[in-house]
């Protein structure tokens, strides 16, 4: 009529075996697939589109400024843009969000 103290200790451990890891390993690769790797894709494009960034781009900054870049120094943090006529800055490459417009290519 009452189960033993140790037949009912053994039952319960059998269904934590295995299987008590497996919902936390189900999130982290739900949170792989849908948060760190599409954050980490978009960084490395915005890296690229950093080292791609010439004279004469039009581009926007992170605080919503527009201009045209007139000086870019490779090994530099900064670059100079123009934002209007004969108003240049200096501008932090890191803030640069957007290329908006590509130069033609000079003949």
């Amino acid at each position: 009529m009452f189960i033993t103290p140790a037949f009912a200790q053994s039952a319960g451990g059998l269904a934590e075996g295995g299987f008590g890891l497996l919902p936390i390993v189900f999130v982290m690769v739900i949170f792989y697939f849908l948060l760190i790797r599409p954050q980490q894709k978009r960084a490395k494009q915005h890296k690229e589109m950093l080292s791609a960034i010439r004279r004469g781009d039009k581009i926007v900054t992170s605080g919503g400024l527009t201009g045209t870049i007139v000086k870019v120094v490779d090994d530099s943090e900064t670059v100079e843009v123009e934002i209007a006529k004969d108003v240049k800055v200096h501008v932090v490459r890191a803030m640069i969000a957007d290329v908006k417009g590509k130069p033609e290519p000079a003949k």
